[in-house]
């Protein structure tokens, strides 16, 4: 049980790593959480100190979820200290707790006042491991989505209900046996509806219009 600790409590100061707010304050010496949405994550940045460092602290973000589910994981070795009722293996089922704790410390950092981004590129990485297929799939739609609407959030929400969907039409349309299916979806739509919680406010700003637009064009340095 305590090897099964460390792994969470790893894997979630993995996750706490606040990206954005490291290289806003390095770039710019802001603290991204200060200007645009207020969100300390890879979108924010991307609005306002341009796409490159956007891009930059995306991946970055991105590679929590991946230490998570590839590095930390494997500290794990010999039987769970519970029965695994699961259909995946043990090793299969600690990457799915190791990558749930880097995105939850993603979403809720200890280093930075509990204040961080909304888990979406954390996910990202650790699904990619775990759902190859139906991430590539849903990373398409995602990307659809935000060159047609050039609302990053809408293209979030809608990426992550791809997910589960993919999972769905695959297994039960065209057929595929996806391994561990029964345990994957539930795990994969509670991810889902993670991402839709912590877009809540983007919900209310999408229906009432006022939600941000991501600008391809090159951003200007923030006033400060």
């Amino acid at each position: 049980m305590f090897l099964l600790a460390t792994i969470i409590v790893l894997s979630y100061l993995i996750g706490s790593i606040p990206n954005s707010i490291i290289v806003s304050k390095i770039t710019k010496g802001i603290d991204i959480r200060d200007y645009g949405s207020g969100n300390a994550g890879g979108t924010n940045v991307m609005r306002v100190l341009g796409w490159k460092k956007g891009l930059l602290v995306i991946i970055l973000d991105a590679m929590k979820g991946v230490l998570a589910v590839v590095v930390i994981a494997r500290l794990h070795y010999g039987s769970m200290p519970f029965a695994n009722v699961t259909p995946f293996d043990d090793f299969t089922l600690v990457q799915i707790i190791a990558g749930i704790s880097a995105v939850i410390g993603h979403i809720w950092t200890v280093f930075a006042g509990f204040r961080g981004g909304k888990g979406i590129a954390t996910a990202l990485g650790m699904l990619l491991m775990i759902s190859t297929v139906d991430m590539l799939i849903a990373m398409g739609v995602f990307a659809v989505v935000v060159v047609i609407s050039r609302y990053v959030s809408l293209g979030s929400i809608i990426g992550a209900i791809t997910v589960p969907l993919a999972l769905i039409i695959r297994e039960n349309v065209f057929n595929v046996n996806v391994p561990s299916y029964n345990t994957l979806l539930p795990f994969v739509i509670a991810l889902a509806l993670l991402v839709i919680l912590t877009h809540r406010k983007n919900v209310l700003r999408l229906i009432n219009g006022s939600e941000h637009k991501l600008s391809f064009s090159k951003k200007k340095k923030p006033t400060i």
